[in-house]
């Protein structure tokens, strides 16, 4: 990331959009940097490039816009005592709770920035027919297996249908097509039933970022 973020400000003057859409859903495994390795991916590579990028996209009036997951409602509790999952049983726990981290996480990027010109929005790109979680094998058994693939044409959506959600936003104007700092499923804010009720915990969404700071290697900032 931080390699990444150098090439990006060294090619960049300007940056309009950052999308954290790289993600997916691992079987359990400790990174290098010794973190969950659903949990890095999902949500501190996320989290640590766009502060390192951060005076840039205020520069540039930027969006930011976090690739989220309904998984964050079904799957997610977010627990600080147990805050990169690791330690969690079963990777779904780790997704979710990286996922719920993601709409978290814009909402303190809102909550900082937006004055500044930054404006941060989470979504569900949609149940998407891809390689998610490809050395996960009961997820993968519902994806890619011939016996459920019938109903994952039926059930599911294209790669294009996700591309196209993650384009109006990027493409939209915030406070007119989309409002900043908010959650979207299918374009829309969904109801708050359909919502985990963490996600609008502004004192956990704090001390989340900054938890991810110190793992991220990032000084401190209120």
């Amino acid at each position: 990331m931080r390699r990444l973020a150098s090439e990006l400000l060294a090619a960049y003057p300007r940056i309009d959009v950052l999308a954290n859409n790289a993600g997916g859903l691992f079987k359990k495994a400790r990174t290098k940097d010794g973190f969950e390795k659903t949990f890095q991916v999902n949500h501190l590579a996320g989290f640590l490039l766009t502060n390192l990028l951060i005076d840039r996209l205020i520069e540039s009036k930027a969006k930011i816009i976090q690739t989220s997951s309904i998984g964050a409602k079904i799957f997610g509790n977010i627990d600080l005592d147990d805050f990169t999952g690791y330690t969690k049983k079963n990777p779904m726990n780790a997704y979710g709770d990286s996922k719920l981290a993601n709409i978290l996480f814009t909402k303190e990027l809102h909550r900082r920035y937006h004055s500044k010109g930054i404006s941060a929005v989470a979504f569900h790109p949609g149940n998407i027919i891809s390689n998610f979680a490809h050395d996960y094998s009961i997820v993968q058994f519902i994806y890619r297996s011939p016996i459920m693939r019938p109903f994952c044409r039926l059930m599911l959506e294209t790669p294009e249908d996700g591309g196209a959600r993650l384009a109006w936003f990027a493409e939209g104007t915030p406070g007119k097509d989309w409002l900043s700092g908010e959650y979207y499923e299918k374009n829309k804010i969904p109801p708050k039933w359909k919502i985990h009720p963490q996600a609008n915990d502004v004192q956990l969404a704090k001390e989340l970022w900054e938890r991810s700071e110190k793992l991220a290697g990032l000084p401190v900032k209120v």
